[in-house]
């Protein structure tokens, strides 16, 4: 087991603040710091603290010996997923990602939006109040609060989401936004909005939006989706074909290795408006957040329905028994909070908060005792 030295990406929507606060190094930064990456991602892999090898060199070097024989097989030589803290300080794009299959077929007809043949199903756990949207609402609530506005040119909009079906309510509307953008239908919504930004949700977040990101109908599209406050601990799913953006917070995020990201709006990035309407699942969300399941001992899980990780988090007391993280293929560790010592039976390693290690598949279960927070990434 390894200390690592993870990189940090600077895009200009992270904070100056929430990860060298977290890392205990001087703050505001220069930069905006948005994602401390700790895995084996090509673009900005990992490095083995002591020695400075490249995670992903290490892998290509032994495979079996740090992924499992099972994981090989699997996922190849690469390790499946990628573990992040993410801080932002002000709204990332209107996204969605593809399903395994999607994926493998686009990238293998030489699609430009793909660039790797793997999903990105990826989960959030909030380390602050967290704010996101996620999934489609109601379409006739959606409509009930756009109707209100009075602006008569959303009307083929309206019309859309009064339909009885709906995905065809879903589909029909943000296909009609985002596939013939019109600044000036935006600009009166917001305008509508601004007035009443008290008494909705939905209006605070198109004028909000507006203020970045003006006439892009991705502001109209956020107000088909469910807005939702993480509370620390509390997390947020997002499956394949869910249409999402965060907007403010810091959290831990895990997901699947992969950079398929399909943008619809509210980015200067590269937007593919008929490959994201092609993936999206048109259906409501109800629930978006979900909350730990509670193992004892102060053991926390945070179960996903695929194969590619599993994520723990573990509260620790100095005055009580060590906890066994569960797992036994390649993980990574992260304190959160305080200050550790992780066991793996070998050479225990002391993670301050910040820091994080690396544990191949060749260890048995880790042992984490001292008093803080950690999170564990792991194959199932």
């Amino acid at each position: 087991m390894e200390l690592l030295d993870s990189p940090i990406r600077k895009y200009a929507w992270g904070s100056h603040t929430a990860i060298a606060t977290l890392q205990g190094r001087p703050a505001p930064t220069a930069d905006p710091e948005a994602e401390l990456w700790m895995g084996a991602h090509p673009a900005s892999p990992s490095r083995l603290a002591v020695s400075g090898t490249s995670l992903v060199d290490a892998i290509a070097a032994d495979p079996v010996a740090l992924l499992g024989a099972a994981n090989v097989e699997r996922f190849g030589t690469r390790l499946p997923f990628l573990l992040k803290v993410l801080a932002a300080a002000q709204p990332l794009s209107l996204q969605a990602h593809p399903t395994l299959e999607q994926a493998r077929a686009a990238h293998a007809a030489g699609h430009p939006s793909y660039v790797d043949a793997w999903h990105k199903p990826e989960m959030l756990v909030a380390l602050t109040d967290f704010d996101a949207l996620c999934g489609f609402r109601d379409p006739a609530a959606a409509g009930r609060d756009l109707a209100a506005l009075g602006v008569a040119r959303l009307k083929p909009t309206l019309d859309a989401l009064s339909q009885p079906d709906v995905a065809a309510a879903l589909r029909d509307a943000v296909r009609g936004l985002l596939s013939a953008p019109d600044p000036e239908l935006v600009a009166d919504v917001v305008a509508a909005c601004r007035p009443r930004a008290a008494e909705q949700p939905a209006y605070d977040l198109a004028v909000t939006l507006a203020a970045q990101y003006p006439g892009d109908a991705g502001v109209i599209v956020a107000m088909l989706l469910n807005r939702i406050r993480l509370r620390p601990t509390e997390a947020v799913w997002m499956p394949a074909g869910n249409l999402h953006a965060y907007l403010r917070g810091v959290g831990v995020e895990v997901m699947a290795a992969s950079d398929n990201v399909l943008r619809g709006g509210l980015t200067p990035k590269h937007v593919d408006v008929p490959e994201l309407l092609r993936v999206l699942r048109f259906e409501v969300l109800d629930e978006p957040v979900t909350r730990p399941a509670a193992l004892g001992g102060g053991l926390f899980a945070y179960p996903v329905p695929v194969p590619d990780f599993a994520l723990h988090r573990a509260v620790l007391d100095a005055s009580t028994p060590a906890v066994r993280l569960p797992g036994g293929g390649p993980r990574i560790v992260l304190c959160t909070r305080g200050s550790v010592r992780v066991d793996d039976g070998v050479v225990p390693v002391a993670l301050a908060q910040g820091q994080a290690a690396f544990a191949p598949a060749t260890r048995p279960e880790l042992a984490v005792s001292g008093s803080g927070e950690v999170f564990q990434a792991a194959t199932p």
